[in-house]
């Protein structure tokens, strides 16, 4: 393995309808935390609300735009498709009861690879699987206190992502040329390929559907998938590098959070190299996350105007796991 590698995914931003909706599914339903609750720095007029662990670490971390009333979206070819969470082993039978408390309804389990599968729908239609993964409980991961779930059955962080594309080539070849993702298995026409140390967090699934007309991005859809690297230099890195292989690719941008890259891979999907720092505690203490809107600095003087242009949102009232 290569000295710089992809450490896994570092998040995953899908666009999301009603905000307090999405709030209400993902903290009330799932209990993840709200750990920012900020704009999209493109469309300052519209929330971007991230959930991850109780404090943000890197790879537990699914965030959303907010377009409340815009169309939703349609899967297709050239587009990341389905979120997979991890769950300890002996979670997913409280998950079933869980979902089926709240009326989500669910499908499987099925077994697929070494793990055991439930997948279903967020409140806005974006697909969501919950993965029995053998080492979910060694992943990073910090408990959340005041969350609804049991520690020992909470969603570990994010497990993998599903692509489909109209063709292998020349997704296959930039995955594993430029990227240094390998492959590990296949199993019902799906692929799976593995980056970095592999394993919950770090795998890339890919499905094959030849004819695929393309999908649509919008309400219930992935806007892109963030890949983990450690440092600046290293970004730097494979900034040149993708550069190098004739890739269009922005900017390195400054996030707050984190630094980014933006590339498309050749059949479409939208990827993203993050940093792991500074991260989300540089502007708010740990216990605080997520209770106000934050903004980056230099949006920091148009608050009074990005305020007045936001719909409300309220942490949903919760009972804290016992």
């Amino acid at each position: 393995m290569n000295e710089r590698t992809l450490q896994g995914i570092h998040h995953v931003t899908a666009i999301a309808g009603d905000p307090q909706e999405n709030v209400d599914f993902y903290v009330g339903v799932l209990g993840l935390r709200l750990v920012k609750r900020s704009v999209n720095q493109d469309d300052p007029g519209t929330y971007h609300l991230f959930y991850a662990d109780a404090i943000g670490s890197p790879g537990t971390d699914l965030t959303f735009f907010a377009w409340p009333g815009a169309l939703h979206g349609r899967e297709g070819a050239g587009q990341a498709t389905t979120v997979a969470l991890a769950v300890p082993q002996t979670g997913l039978e409280y998950w079933m009861k869980r979902l089926a408390s709240h009326d989500v309804a669910f499908e499987g389990p099925v077994h697929r690879f070494d793990e055991e599968v439930i997948a279903f729908s967020d409140v806005h239609g974006q697909a969501l699987e919950l993965v029995a993964a053998p080492d979910a409980l060694s992943r990073q991961w910090h408990a959340w206190d005041g969350g609804p779930v049991p520690a020992e059955a909470a969603i570990r962080g994010l497990h993998g992502i599903t692509i489909k594309e109209a063709a292998e080539d020349p997704t296959v070849p930039f995955l594993t040329g430029t990227l240094g993702f390998r492959p590990v298995g296949a199993v019902g026409g799906r692929r799976r390929f593995a980056v970095g140390p592999g394993g919950s967090g770090a795998w890339l699934d890919l499905l094959v559907t030849p004819g695929a007309s393309r999908g649509r991005v919008a309400v219930g859809t992935i806007h892109h998938i963030a890949w983990r690297t450690p440092d600046d230099e290293q970004q730097r890195q494979w900034w040149q590098q993708i550069n190098e292989a004739g890739v269009p690719i922005s900017d390195i941008i400054d996030r707050f959070w984190f630094h980014s890259i933006y590339f498309r891979e050749p059949g479409g999907v939208l990827f993203e190299i993050a940093t792991d720092g500074p991260g989300f505690t540089v502007d708010e203490t740990a216990d605080g996350l997520g209770t106000r809107l934050v903004l980056p600095p230099w949006l920091e003087p148009h608050r009074a105007e990005i305020e007045s242009r936001l719909p409300p949102i309220e942490l949903p009232q919760l009972e804290r796991a016992r």
